[in-house]
Order: structure tokens, then sequence, then C-alpha cells
């Protein structure tokens, strides 16, 4: 059994390879060499890495693709798309370029609002408490003045502070609900020194209100913190077209695709196990537009998931209609996003999509990102009610089955071709790999 060890943080780089490759791996050399091979040969850009994050060992890479086409609010995109699944990029890519002829993208900022709470225990008179926030709220602004100077001059900071009344949920438990407005940063450190700030307040103007016994002086705040939910900070992304513009079939055809489209839709509405994956494939698109440009993708997973639940029971994001022959396809999703600050301004490839991207505002990526889940959704639906998933999602895998068997530049050009008009498995890729090195 391998014993703990002390002062690991405190090892260089190459130490901690050699601990944990002589400790936990079974072929320590190869585990060294793989490790190091993923290191930066620019030192400088290494170290930038290293820096990130704590007990750094290496670099762990994702490929950073590009989805062109895509038109949103007349303005045309091309979007940066870090992940390492098959056939995401392309379907993306495909759904975008249906869209460019039909009028692309709708996007529509609904709210901007993010929110932070100080949650705290008072054993007390909920009366007295409430006449006692109303007499310090004026004061949990300006005691916050210094930490929102910066932040109003851009015309941001606290939008509004209100108490809150949570004794049916846990005995004895208030919060200080607040809400931000913080323009171009996600926020994350702005609100949470504000949250700390408030509750600093809190505590010590208790300690001197004149109309609280002993007891009810001693607030216990239990933490301050900001929120990932943010039901007020929503996009609007929407696509539609004319019934026979759906399809290149005949206006049967089309009429039939686009009633199963709504359909599939609506089955995610109230079957909770179709929609976690038919978000996930929307999520598909935002993660990795969020991963591209530097953003917290747990933190909008989180916060996102927790909105597909608003109403009580998971379900879809998206919605779909028809009405007067017109097909119209929409997502309404919580985004709080920054692109300033974090890794927006250290990351270099984060740099470089922000670039790509024409320097996009906070609210402009909302939509973009948005508009990249829509996309993302609409080609798994249509390829779901049509062909199935399977068959365009096995040929963008084709060559990573093939990598796995070790084949040669040409056996991959040779299968690739053959794979053109024959369907793709795994069993049906390892055959025909097999008879050809046979042959």
């Amino acid at each position: 059994m391998t014993a703990p060890i002390q002062g690991f943080s405190k090892l260089s780089k190459e130490e901690k390879i050699n601990w944990i490759a002589n400790n936990y791996t079974l072929n320590t050399e190869h585990t060294k060499e793989v490790l190091k091979v993923y290191w930066n040969s620019d030192t400088k850009l290494q170290k930038l890495h290293d820096e990130f994050i704590e007990n750094t060992i290496s670099n762990y890479y994702l490929p950073l693709g590009i989805a062109p086409n895509f038109l949103i609010n007349n303005k045309l995109y091309a979007v940066p798309m870090a992940i390492e699944e098959s056939s995401v990029v392309a379907a993306a890519s495909k759904s975008a370029k249906f869209w460019l002829s039909r009028g692309g993208f709708k996007t529509t900022i609904l709210g901007t609002e993010k929110v932070g709470q100080v949650h705290f225990i008072f054993k007390g008179d909920e009366k007295k408490l409430e006449a006692f926030f109303n007499t310090i709220k004026s004061k949990i602004y300006t005691d916050a003045d210094e930490l929102t100077t910066s932040m109003k001059k851009r015309g941001g900071g606290i939008t509004n502070i209100e108490l809150r009344n949570k004794t049916e949920d846990l005995e004895n438990y208030y919060q200080l609900h607040c809400t931000f407005e913080t323009l171009d940063a996600m926020g994350a450190n702005f609100i949470n020194s504000c949250l700390e700030q408030f509750a600093k307040t809190l505590k010590t103007e208790a300690l001197v209100y004149a109309d609280f016994s002993d007891d009810e002086k001693n607030i216990e705040v239990v933490m301050s913190i900001l929120s990932n939910y943010v039901p007020n900070c929503v996009v609007r992304a929407e696509v539609s077209c004319t019934i026979e513009e759906l399809s290149e079939g005949n206006i049967e055809e089309a009429q039939h695709l686009a009633e199963k489209l709504v359909q599939a839709v609506t089955i995610a509405k109230v079957e909770t196990y179709r929609a976690v994956t038919h978000n996930k494939g929307i999520m598909n698109g935002i993660d990795a537009v969020i991963l591209a440009t530097g953003n917290d993708f747990r933190a909008i997973e989180a916060g996102i998931h927790a909105y597909a639940s608003k109403n009580g029971k998971y379900s879809s994001l998206t919605d779909a209609s028809i009405e007067n022959g017109v097909f119209k396809f929409w997502i309404d999703v919580p985004l709080a996003l920054g692109t300033v600050g974090g890794l927006t301004n250290l990351h270099p490839l984060v740099k470089v999509a922000l670039d790509i991207l024409q320097k996009p505002s906070a609210t402009e990526l909302m939509q973009i990102v948005a508009a990249t889940g829509l996309a993302q959704n609409f080609a798994a639906l249509r390829s779901l009610v049509t062909t199935g998933i399977q068959e365009g999602h096995m040929k963008m895998h084709l060559l990573n089955i093939l990598n796995q068997l070790g084949a040669t530049d040409e056996e991959k050009k040779t299968l690739t071709n053959h794979f053109k008009t024959n369907t793709v498995t795994h069993s049906a890729v390892v055959s025909a790999y097999n008879n050809l090195k046979n042959d």
C-alpha cells in the first residue's frame, strides 16, 4: 500500500511526476514519458499553464474546432468549439449552414441579472428582524461603496438587496437575496466580495441594534456566496422557416418532418429520461463554446439544469411549434458569462477564440452560445426523427476507431473510402481493418 505523502505541493513538477508514476502506475516510464510529451516547449507559456491550478503535472488538451456559417442577428460568425466528442462540430456546422439561407438565428437578451446570497441564522422575532433590515439597508449599500465604485462607473453594481424569510424550509434560516449587474465580467469575485461585506455589516449592526435582545444581536452568518442559478440572466435564440423550406422533398414530407420535430420536443417536455439526453445534446454545443472562451462550464451546466427544472419537473430547454405554415424552434437559456477577467485575460487560446468571435461583449457571447446550443439540438433532432443518430455519429467516429486499431494513414484512407457507402459500426470497422491487413 502506498504511504501518504507530505509536502506534495512543494515538489517540483518533475518530482511530482516521478512520485505519481513510481507509486501509482504499472508502466512508470511510459507514464513519465506521456506526461512530459504534453508539456509545452515554450517555457513561458508552460509556466502560465502551470500557474492556472495547483499541483500541475502536465497539460490536458482538447481539440479546438470551428463551426462556420453562423448567421446571428444578420451578423456572420465562425464559432470556436473545444470538445472531444465526434460529430458535435460537424452537426453544429451543418445546422448553421441549413439556417444560413433561411434567415439565420435571431437572438434576444431577456435579462442580465446575477444573484448572490448571505445565508444566516436568526433566533428571534421576525418583525424585529424586518425592522432592523429596513433600518440598515442603506448602510449595507454604502459600506460596500469601495467595492462597487469601479463597477458603478461602468454602469453596473448592486441592483437590489432584500431580506427573505426561509424558516418554513429550515428553522431560523433567513437570507439576504442580492442581485447584481456585472456587465462584461462574469462577476464571481465582485459578487462574493460584496456579499462578504454585506454579511459584515449585518453582524456588526446587529450587535448595536437597540431593539434586539442579547440573543437576537448574535446573528450567525453561515455563508456568503454567489448563486450559479440565474433565472433572470437569460437569452433567447430562435429559428423559423416555412414548412416548405424545412425539407428538400415535397410538401407532404416537409409537413411530416415538422410534425415529428415538434413531437420530439414535446416528448422531451414530458419525459424526464428523454429530456436529460435531449438537453445533454444542447450542452454539447453550449459547453464547447464555453470552454473555448474560457468561461466556467460547470457553473453554466448547474444553472442550466436547474432552469430546466424550474417548473417542478426536469424538462426540455427547447420549444417547437407549427403555426400558419411556419415551423419555429427556440430556446431560452440562462447564461452568466464573461469576456473580461479570469482566463479571458490569461489563456492565449481563449484570447484567440474571442478574437475569432470579433471580441464580443458578454451579452453578445450569450447570444452566440445560445444559438450554438439551439443548432446542436436541431441537428440532433433532425437526425433522430429521420435517419437515426448513429449513422452520422459513427461516420464521424470512424477515425477514432481506426486510431484505436493502429491503422496507418494509407489504411485510414482506404477504409474511409470503404465506409462512405457502408454502415459504420465498431465490429464492421474491425472486420474491414482485419480483412485489409490480411490481403
